[in-house]
């Protein structure tokens, strides 16, 4: 059987046969490989593409993969369609939890850009956009990029219920029933959000009434975007949906103030912007 090695720099390439076993880095690859890269200081680097690109792919084949730069995640295609190998949105299933009860909690706000899937989440700035959406969207308040960080994105609630998932996989955004459970387990709509926020003077405006944070829920006060695309209520007020719709138009939030220590629950049109917290399957 005919073997041939060709060497560039430090890289080889063995070819085994016509159409048999190929190797980069190594002048053995294994059998079961047709083709076997071998490094121990290197990685495997795929086409690299947006989007765009990648559906200029004319009749992509059944296992074809490529690294989206548009959402930074690797994708293949299963004869229907792309699919995100790694969701962008998994990152945040290593955000810290909290055990309440039997409940357990992401302990900071959701930050992610993308739906489950790997679709990215429109970033939507402008206030008369923001007005007229009735698909999802989020912001930063004040579309300031530096607060994201420690307090998070606020979602309309279109990308709430949104079904290529908000939340990453193995959570999921709570239920108005969940949200009273939790309420139950801290001693009562009454005292729970001073068990919820964060203590201190430097998250909350004063006063902060009766803030422990005992639960170790750290809820810190984001703010909201309004209807009419406005902003409203940071340092004071933090806001957050449950995934339970009031009506067509109208969605269930829990509500925390630096006023009380008490937490709030109503509705409210769907085009605001609000924290999200999730809870695991």
């Amino acid at each position: 059987m005919k073997k041939v090695i060709a060497a560039f720099g430090f890289l080889f390439f063995t070819v085994i046969g016509r159409g048999q076993n190929v190797g980069i880095g190594t002048t053995s690859p294994h059998p079961s490989a047709q083709l076997d890269v071998s490094s121990t200081s290197k990685g495997f680097l795929p086409p690299r593409m947006t989007t765009t690109q990648r559906d200029l792919i004319t009749t992509p084949i059944s296992g074809l993969v490529i690294f989206n730069a548009s959402i930074n995640s690797l994708q293949l295609y299963n004869g229907a369609g792309w699919v995100s190998l790694i969701s962008p949105s998994s990152t945040a299933a290593f955000l810290p939890t909290i055990v309440i009860g039997t409940q357990h909690w992401m302990r900071e706000n959701l930050d992610v850009a993308y739906y489950r899937n790997g679709d990215p989440i429109p970033q939507v700035s402008d206030q008369t956009a923001w007005a007229g959406l009735t698909t999802g969207a989020w912001c930063y308040y004040g579309n300031d990029s530096l607060i994201g960080p420690q307090y998070g994105k606020l979602y309309n609630w279109y990308a709430v219920n949104d079904p290529r998932g908000l939340a990453p996989q193995g959570w999921h955004i709570p239920s108005d029933a969940e949200w009273t459970t939790l309420e139950t387990i801290l001693g009562g709509v009454s005292v729970a959000g001073g068990k919820m926020k964060q203590a201190g003077p430097f998250t909350w405006a004063s006063p902060n009434n009766g803030s422990s944070n005992n639960s170790g829920f750290t809820a810190l006060p984001a703010g909201s975007r309004t209807n009419d695309g406005f902003f409203s209520g940071a340092y004071f007020d933090g806001y957050w949906w449950s995934a339970t719709e009031n009506n067509t138009t109208s969605a269930v939030f829990r509500l925390l103030t630096t006023s009380s220590l008490a937490i709030g629950r109503s509705s409210i049109p769907k085009r605001f912007g609000f924290s999200v917290r999730c809870i695991r399957d």
